[in-house]
């Protein structure tokens, strides 16, 4: 035996408090991994968003108080660990799966050093089933069934687009598996995103680099894979996307807002202009849209630019324009001629400012 020093503490070993032990024995099944973080994300935003949506939902089993309660981010690779206060409120996190965060949709994951059997002697290992997830925009199910990797989130999409809308946009590339405009459970309208899968799972990235970005009324569009970053196409798809973005110009002008109604509604990609030079060729084409433009109102006036003989330009080449006697007659032809064919092509309809058309400004 070896004696003690006076004053020395019988164990010079430190002790660690009980709650401490138990913080770090189950802190393995309270960390969720974040993935697809945004650039701008934070230690303080995510802390702060996962404890308002964990509150929202009901999904705090702690007591009052943010149910983060530590964060850690890894900004080149846009993820991120949080750590809940207990284990039933990380299992309850597994439910946010897809959540928008700052934009756009977040992978909600357990972490990669998550032992499931360890973890079901410390406490629920799955989501609450009560959860209310629709006051997140969640529900079980709300993504139309579309899992898997090629699943595509579309963000940024204006209100005003209709269902119908937005799927003949992301037909452009192909005919959906799957299709899910998000809508709010009380009014029914549209939240502004949605996601869908391709029946050729080939166009995915092609679908994604064309849409991305684009302008859209007074919105951009987000668009990518739900549960990855952006993937570039390959070279052997160029052609296919140089296509379909030719497709989408076409759609974004006839999704625009038509803005203030006049008596003049211009059509562009309704005839060819080689078939303007023929004299008669040209006369029976403006006989032709003034029977069409006139199903819809009384016509004042039909006015198709011709191209000039010695070659220069001249503007409005290629359009029609047509004068309704009344807005009525000039609402309606917009509304029917917009997205039509003629002759192969998909018109674009739109309303004309009335004081350009007097004065034979035709390049608006």
């Amino acid at each position: 035996m070896f004696p003690l020093t006076t004053g020395q503490p019988f164990c010079a070993l430190p002790v660690m408090p009980v709650q401490a032990m138990t913080q770090q024995a189950t802190r393995h099944a309270r960390r969720v991994y974040v993935g697809g973080l945004s650039p701008t994300s934070n230690e303080q935003s995510v802390a702060t968003f996962f404890s308002h949506v964990m509150a929202a939902i009901g999904g705090n089993t702690a007591g009052p108080g943010d149910a983060a309660v530590n964060v850690y981010i890894n900004h080149e690779k846009k993820f991120a660990f949080v750590e809940m206060r207990s284990v039933e409120e990380a299992s309850n996190a597994m439910a946010l799966d897809g959540i928008i965060f700052e934009g756009a949709p977040v992978k909600v994951r357990r972490p990669s050093d998550y032992n499931p059997s360890l973890a079901a002697t410390l406490g629920p290992s799955q989501p609450n089933p009560n959860l209310n997830l629709a006051a997140v925009g969640l529900s079980p199910g709300s993504d139309g069934g579309l899992e898997g990797p090629d699943r595509i989130f579309v963000g940024g999409l204006p209100y005003y687009f209709t269902e119908a809308q937005i799927r003949e946009l992301l037909e452009s590339f192909g005919p959906l598996r799957g299709f899910d405009l998000v809508k709010d459970r009380e009014t029914g309208n549209s939240k502004g995103y949605a996601f869908c899968v391709y029946q050729d799972l080939s166009v995915t990235d092609i679908a994604c680099a064309a849409l991305n970005g684009i302008k859209m009324g007074d919105k951009t569009l987000t668009v990518r894979r739900a549960n990855q970053g952006a993937t570039q196409p390959k070279p052997e798809q160029e052609s296919i996307l140089q296509h379909a973005q030719q497709q989408i110009a076409l759609q974004r002008l006839i999704l625009q807002p038509q803005g203030v109604p006049t008596k003049v509604v211009c059509l562009t990609q309704a005839l060819n202009v080689d078939d303007l030079r023929d004299d008669d060729e040209y006369e029976d084409i403006v006989e032709d849209m003034r029977q069409e433009g006139g199903k819809y109102g009384a016509l004042v006036n039909v006015v198709i630019p011709r191209p000039n003989p010695n070659g220069e330009p001249f503007a409005g080449v290629g359009k029609v324009f047509l004068e309704y006697s009344d807005f009525e007659g000039s609402k309606k032809a917009q509304a029917a001629m917009n997205g039509r064919k003629f002759g192969g092509n998909q018109v674009i309809a739109v309303c004309y400012p009335e004081n350009k058309f007097a004065q034979g400004e035709y390049d608006g």
